[in-house]
């Protein structure tokens, strides 16, 4: 009887061992056990107040989300992730001195941020002088290859120069062109006025906001008076409020003249006067209404981290990959070395929202493919066509040397009295 009650309670006490094991097991994956060493820091530079908070709280966001999932797989190289949040406050030299801040006294490993070019050209020359890693997740105009800077967001190949094109196949070949009074919108111009003349359209208007600016009743005059077939829009931030209710008002509304805007996404509309900008395009590398697998996962995931009424956009989706792209290759490698991970970025493929990512080893941009979207009253933006590849980035495009459009960059900057931005509103 002895024995077994001995091996009664020799069975007892192994299940309990058993039970034991697995709750200890489950712990583990609900709580990854990091090293004692330090954590890796990743700095988020973007701007959190001012007239650009509209579209880059929410790329916050998005990075914020990737490294909880980074943290909850293990983080990297044994180590948890922290991030560290700056804030660029909408203004350049903001921008220039917390970049060095995140760097001289945080130690970050990389800085991933910006929207602006003028941000991003306020942030080249620290990063570059500090020998750092920033990743750019916005569409930009290109015309610029830093060796720091990883450019995950669209060359004008991957963005402007198709939404020209479509918008001459689909609504017409009289062009106004509109955008904020800074660096990307003026290059981005250029480029499209050399792509309306080579496709044989015609360029009926130009015109300039001032960044951060509601008066836009001239220029909508402009606009009207000009009779185009289409308005291609690089306005941003809070000026779009005013902007498209004032083409309302002046009874220019999408179904007498179509905007097609390169800045508007998802995210922005939360924000905007949704009837003014019902019917109007977008043009973008991703929408939310993309069907993928991996994006139905990130969709999850970004609502159950921060509600069931956010939306995603395209760079909502670019900042969160452009963390992960960045993770991967330093689990590659192993190692948090700026020459060893960047040269890796460069090789790496990655199953993003919108479909397959990968850098450009020639140019450090990334392959994107491109959609064009109408904007529905609910606030969704509805896929009226797509190109269903990746797009081969082209960040100086042909129609010039590179020659010509550094020497036109630098007599904007020239201009505007060493800036990246017109300093001067004018009426």
């Amino acid at each position: 009887m002895a024995l077994k009650a001995f091996d009664s309670a020799w069975k007892t006490a192994g299940a309990a061992i058993v039970v034991a094991a697995a709750l200890v097991a489950a712990t583990a994956t609900a709580l990854p056990l990091f090293s004692q060493a330090a954590p890796i820091k990743v700095g988020i530079l973007h701007s959190r107040s001012g007239p650009m908070a509209i579209s880059e709280n929410s790329m916050v966001d998005a990075e914020l989300l990737a490294i909880d999932e980074l943290n909850a797989s293990g983080g990297l190289l044994g180590r948890r992730i922290e991030p560290v949040i700056a804030d660029g406050k909408s203004d350049w030299p903001t921008f220039a001195k917390e970049a060095e801040r995140l760097i001289t006294q945080e130690n970050v490993s990389v800085i991933v941020g910006c929207w602006t070019s003028a941000s991003r050209k306020t942030v080249a020359p620290v990063i570059e002088k500090y020998g750092q890693l920033m990743i750019y997740p916005m569409a930009y105009e290109g015309l610029e290859q830093s060796p720091n800077i990883i450019y995950t967001g669209a060359a004008p190949n991957q963005q402007v120069i198709p939404a020209v094109k479509w918008s001459l196949d689909h609504i017409g070949k009289r062009f106004y062109l509109i955008g904020s009074d800074y660096v990307w919108p003026h290059s981005i111009n250029e480029i499209m006025k050399d792509t309306i003349r080579a496709l044989g359209a015609d360029l009926v208007g130009e015109d300039y906001i001032f960044f951060g600016s509601s008066n836009v009743a001239g220029a909508v005059e402009r606009i009207k008076a000009a009779r185009p077939d289409v308005v291609i829009s690089s306005v941003v931030g809070d000026s779009n409020k005013a902007f498209y209710q004032a083409l309302t008002d002046a009874g220019l509304t999408a179904q007498k003249l179509p905007v097609v805007s390169v800045s508007i996404g998802e995210e922005e509309l939360r924000s905007l006067p949704i009837a003014s900008l019902q019917g109007h395009y977008s043009a973008w590398n991703y929408f939310e209404s993309i069907k993928t697998a991996e994006n139905e996962r990130f969709i999850r995931a970004f609502r159950a981290k921060y509600g069931e009424n956010r939306v995603t956009s395209d760079v909502i989706a670019t900042s969160y990959f452009s963390v992960r792209l960045w993770a991967k290759a330093v689990q590659e490698v192993q190692s948090l070395d700026v020459q060893r991970v960047k040269t890796t970025m460069l090789t790496e493929t990655l199953d993003a929202p919108e479909g397959l990512v990968s850098v450009d080893p020639y140019t450090q941009h990334s392959w994107r493919s491109f959609s064009i979207g109408k904007i529905r009253p609910d606030g969704q933006i509805e896929l009226v066509w797509t190109v269903n590849h990746p797009i081969r980035p082209v960040p100086y495009p042909p129609y010039r040397t590179k020659a010509e459009w550094d020497a036109f960059l630098a007599a904007m900057y020239k201009r505007w009295g060493g800036r990246w931005a017109n300093p001067t509103e004018v009426n």
